[in-house]
């Protein structure tokens, strides 16, 4: 899973030209959530293509010889059809961003989770090509990698990850499903255990053994909630919860997107309220030798949106502050 590199631009080169960037699938939710993010900044340009010529290749390739960044939100399929576009433009061909699933564990594209592990930004800078992470994945990776770089959790532990969701994960039809009075109060789904997003949770969380993924969804929009149990016992040294805490504080210390939060037992979280935010709180919960560790985030904002511009602006070289 290494990266092709590309040639980074300097300070000096992101100051005297604005960035081009198409969103290829930006009437979708991801894309207009990226758009909305993206717009009024004045360091980019957000270039669009004649609707009537969107599925028109020619028409595609010619906006990609004319941008430096393309932004994909499209399903698997087209994605690649994109990415096989691009190719054919070779030296002319952008950098790409994808939010699809097609390429988050394939060869020489970057995982675009820049808080996974020291270097992890610089490589995404430096990549012609990075794969937008998951919304689930980003809240079980960002809980358990931490604790399996620093030997607390064992690679082949036996993992469970639950989370539930707001239906606007599910996409087009779950959201229409769900808008038009028709959804359920709660669903559990994936239960066939092979829930598309398993390969990129159990390799960028670096667990040998495949971790139970068993998620669902809630009646209402937006907003997060991925949790992890351990049994603390079974574990090498017996970590206490606040082994665990202190690691996570540890791997996170410098980086304002992803914070731990102190967790208290009459907590009673909800998913919500990290909405309209790109953020994520991690929360470490315990007694004697038994812990759960919760993620808390926007699937729209960091588990989407908000993780593609996060990438677009280390890509780009430009300020987050836009």
């Amino acid at each position: 899973m290494s990266s092709t590199l590309a040639e980074v631009p300097s300070k000096a080169e992101t100051k005297a030209r604005v960035a081009r960037v198409f969103i290829d699938g930006e009437a979708g939710t991801t894309g207009l959530g990226i758009r909305e993010r993206l717009a009024g900044r004045a360091d980019l340009e957000i270039r669009s293509i004649d609707p009537a010529k969107r599925k028109d290749p020619a028409a595609r390739k010619a906006m990609m010889e004319e941008v430096d960044l393309v932004i994909l939100c499209l399903p698997d399929e087209a994605a690649k059809e994109t990415v096989a576009l691009a190719d054919e433009l070779g030296a002319s061909a952008p950098r790409l961003l994808d939010a699809s699933t097609a390429h988050r564990v394939a060869e020489g594209w970057a995982y675009g989770f820049a808080e996974l592990a020291p270097g992890q930004r610089e490589a995404i800078a430096a990549a012609k090509r990075v794969a937008n992470p998951g919304c689930y994945p980003t809240g079980g990776i960002a809980l358990i990698r931490p604790l399996v770089d620093a030997g607390l959790v064992p690679a082949d532990h036996p993992i469970s990850v639950n989370a539930v969701s707001g239906y606007s994960g599910g996409g087009k039809g779950m959201i229409e499903l769900f808008e038009g009075g028709k959804g359920n109060s709660f669903e559990l789904y994936g239960l066939g255990f092979e829930h598309k997003h398993l390969p990129e949770l159990q390799a960028y969380a670096r667990l040998t053994r495949r971790p139970i993924f068993i998620p669902s969804v809630g009646n209402f929009r937006q907003g997060m909630l991925v949790s992890v149990p351990l049994h603390l016992a079974t574990l090498p040294g017996r970590p206490s919860p606040s082994d665990l805490e202190a690691a996570l504080k540890a791997h996170y210390a410098a980086d304002g997107q992803v914070t731990v939060v102190a967790a208290s037992p009459g907590d009673r979280l909800e998913p919500e309220a990290l909405n309209e935010t790109d953020l994520m709180e991690l929360r470490v919960y315990g007694r004697g030798d038994q812990a759960l560790l919760v993620a808390r985030l926007d699937n729209l904002g960091k588990g989407a949106s908000g993780a593609a511009v996060q990438n677009a602006e280390i890509m780009l070289g430009l300020d987050p502050r836009g």
